[in-house]
């Protein structure tokens, strides 16, 4: 169903239209997250589509290397935290091939990881009528059939067999002529157009061009204000997005291992974390996993310059690099919006609280209850226990029943209008100590 903000009661979609705004000075339960979605130029696997990837998973076969590899690096930095991983491919490359007598093998997917397949044809042992066809990546069996003839090979997770007739030994046929290509802008677009049909929690832009900053912005921008998706973006040093929606990551770190994850690459961490924080968690003084220093240090004054403009920076910390405040880009401060929104926890709550009332009315309520008083009464029930297990999780306080959720007659007699009051809770962040010495 549709969802977003609302200004007059107008719209035409059956749907939740929630306006979430700040107050001066059970069928449905708690969403889970964990999610992130990045697009990334690689060497291996499906191109222009979503892979979905567990934390815990091998994604040798699917992505050509192991989670250890320089080339997978940004996905095993967002593995660190996410619970899934939607990766999409933006490269489509070119295909690694080699042809040995009549026999042709092509790399499964375009791209440089195909250069390290190898083709090894011999003479089977036991029956020397036959013959031993292995798949060899970088020198490591992947793969080996025994056949008589180039048609009883049957493509591999590494090679597409072609050709016909018969077999010819080899010691060994290298695939050649692998390569990654290039990605365009258009790319971006499509992946954002796919990932629009998704569920997320953030997704991260791992680069540094100004143009895509903007086009990642405005998309999450048309994402929480018009289609009613509350999810977060995070990019590197883009404070100027002045959104809630939008995190700006102002420098990088080094990893014990001496690997350098600058600020761009951090947008995958720092996604991954976002996402799997929960509403009653903030990242705050939070440690980079495996981080031993940060990329570029600062000065007090530098730091606090760089939180007043909504930049999200990493401090050293006792042989670590920790999360300075879990911000986002939101600093025009008014009297309706004031400066929790730009807390990330707090944004959290209010996030979800959105995206899970639409859950539960789009799943249990929509075109199912009648709209009059009693059912009415069903939905205000929904909601007013489900900001109850919020308080109970710390999320929320001082929750009242007889004031916090009010629903009535819509000014059509489909709809009904709703208004909701809701005090998030944030983190200790700050303290403030007089000490008396006697």
């Amino acid at each position: 169903m549709a969802g977003g903000t609302w200004v007059t009661q107008n719209k035409v979609r059956p749907g939740t239209y929630i306006n979430i705004v700040g107050q001066g000075g059970t069928a449905g339960s708690v969403g889970d997250r964990g999610t992130v979605a990045m697009a990334l130029s690689l060497s291996w696997g499906p191109s222009k589509s979503l892979l979905k990837i567990n934390a815990g998973d091998d994604i040798t076969t699917l992505l050509g290397y192991d989670l250890t590899a320089p080339s997978v690096l940004l996905v095993k930095e967002t593995l660190k935290r996410a619970k899934t991983l939607l990766l999409y491919r933006l490269n489509a490359g070119t295909k690694a091939a080699v042809t040995t007598g009549t026999l042709t093998a092509t790399a499964k997917h375009g791209g440089v990881r195909g250069n390290n397949l190898t083709v090894v044809i011999q003479t089977n042992v036991d029956d020397n009528a036959k013959f031993d066809v292995i798949t060899l990546l970088a020198g490591v069996e992947v793969n080996r059939q025994v056949v008589s003839n180039i048609a009883g090979l049957v493509s591999n997770d590494w090679i597409v067999f072609s050709g016909s007739g018969t077999l010819a030994t080899t010691a060994g046929a290298p695939l050649v002529s692998g390569a990654d290509g290039t990605v365009t802008n258009s790319d971006h677009t499509d992946f954002l157009a796919t990932v629009e049909l998704y569920d997320f929690n953030t997704i991260a832009y791992t680069g540094t061009a100004s143009d895509l900053k903007a086009l990642y912005t405005a998309f999450i921008k048309r994402l929480r204000d018009d289609e009613g998706k509350k999810v977060q973006l995070v990019l590197e040093n883009y404070a100027t997005a002045g959104f809630e929606g939008v995190v700006s990551v102002k420098n990088g770190v080094k990893l014990s291992d001496g690997t350098l994850i600058t600020a761009a690459q951090a947008t995958a961490w720092v996604a991954a974390a976002t996402a799997a924080a929960q509403m009653n968690q903030s990242l705050t003084y939070d440690n980079y996993d495996d981080a031993v220093d940060v990329g570029t240090r600062y000065t007090n004054a530098q730091i606090e310059a760089a939180i007043l403009a909504g930049e999200f920076l990493f401090t050293p910390n006792q042989d670590k690099a920790k999360v300075e405040i879990d911000i986002n880009t939101f600093t025009g401060f008014t009297p309706t919006k004031g400066k929790k929104f730009s807390k990330n926890r707090v944004i959290r709550v209010l996030d979800g609280i959105a995206n899970d009332f639409k859950l539960i009315f789009d799943s249990f309520y929509g075109g199912k209850v009648d709209n009059n008083s009693d059912g009415r009464d069903l939905l205000w029930n929904e909601y007013i226990t489900y900001l109850k297990t919020l308080q109970g999780l710390n999320a929320l306080q001082n929750v009242d029943s007889a004031t916090d959720v009010k629903i009535i007659q819509g000014a059509e007699s489909d709809s009904v209008y709703v208004e909701v009051a809701v005090q998030p809770v944030d983190s200790v962040e700050k303290v403030y100590m007089k000490v008396t010495v006697r």
